[in-house]
């Protein structure tokens, strides 16, 4: 059975309100479970089956009790007590062997906030989230194991917003639903909102790429120096303004020259590099940036930043990893 899942509007604060609860939004792949006997089915939120990468998550499916059901949750890896993306997108591989040797490595977790299903194999689509909150509460406490768990929840404002501050390593924000609406399959409703804590950083400018159709500069490649002294790239901006391409293009090409980054650098060894990937233009490390982010795990910003600002105040030497350091323990603690 393919169900789209119900999505988040984005917002920029929390909503507030006694029909309000707040779960910590993963940094992992929304997946769909459903089991028919002996049958599991793991289905990405695009549709696409997952089962084949995650034989982990499925035989531990296999291995509750009930023999049907069906379940909304986040497929995440933890690794010494962080969840890392990038071990889920190594799992999309081809061969069944690589993807058992990961699950081995680095096993999977399935945390679930959502129970559209019972065991006796009726829908709660059509019920408010507050009582499928409850029934899912009591599936997981008879049911689940250490490989799929409960996701916690809040009607706690203030636990929110701590979480939303101070919650690093595989949290990208918080989820907001309506304990009054139902499960609306395939839509992106305002009974579910998403809110991203967004922070800055300080940023040395360690290389640019061209735009792919023109010979002006597309995306800023960004460095942080860590406490080895080296400076290794953590990701990259494109927001650049149309009109000052050309002119920035001529700033850069002036300021050429290798190695750009001496530590980590820009397309380095993995199965989503690109022969375009690992070209870019190297500079010297004069310039700075400050740009705003919303999420940083594995050494690098989860997704692309937007520039600020330059900051010909700053020297580069002070733009550093401890900027981005996570001030807190692990997510993992909040379903320890």
């Amino acid at each position: 059975m393919t169900l789209p899942p119900m999505e988040a509007l984005a917002a920029t604060e929390l909503p507030r309100g006694p029909e309000w609860q707040y779960e910590p939004k993963w940094d992992g792949f929304r997946s769909i479970a459903t089991r028919r006997g002996r049958k599991v089915e793991l289905q990405s939120k695009s549709g696409q089956p997952l089962g084949r990468y995650f034989p982990d998550i499925v035989e531990a499916l296999l291995q509750l009790k009930p023999k049907q059901f069906m379940l909304d949750g986040e497929l995440v890896i933890p690794v010494e007590g962080d969840l890392v993306f990038n071990e889920l997108q190594l799992r999309l591989h081809p061969a069944a062997s690589r993807v058992n040797m990961l699950a081995r490595a680095h096993p999977a977790l399935y945390l679930v906030f959502d129970l559209l299903e019972d065991a006796r194999g009726e829908s709660f689509l059509a019920r408010p989230l507050r009582q499928r909150r409850q029934r899912l509460e009591a599936f997981a406490a008879k049911y689940f194991s250490d490989t799929v768990r409960l996701s916690p929840a809040t009607a706690d404002l203030s636990r929110a917003r701590r979480w939303l501050r101070t919650m690093g390593g595989g949290l990208d924000g918080i989820i907001a639903k309506n304990l009054d609406a139902p499960y609306e399959a395939g839509q992106r409703s305002g009974a579910m909102q998403k809110i991203k804590d967004l922070r800055t950083a300080d940023c040395v400018v360690g290389g640019f790429r061209y735009a792919s159709k023109a010979r002006v500069v597309g995306s800023l490649l960004l460095g942080l120096y860590g406490s080895d002294g080296l400076l290794h790239h953590v990701g990259f901006t494109s927001s650049l303004a149309a009109g000052e391409r050309a002119a920035l293009t001529k700033k850069l090409e002036a300021l050429r020259h290798a190695p750009g980054f001496t530590g980590r650098s820009p397309g380095g060894p993995s199965r989503w590099s690109t022969e375009r990937s690992g070209e870019f233009e190297p500079l010297a490390p004069k310039l700075v940036v400050e740009v705003q982010y919303d999420h940083f795990t594995g050494g690098r910003f989860r997704h692309g930043t937007r520039l600020l600002r330059w900051r010909p105040d700053k020297a580069p030497r002070q733009c550093t990893l401890a900027q981005v350091e996570q001030e807190a323990r692990s997510p993992l603690r909040l379903i320890a």
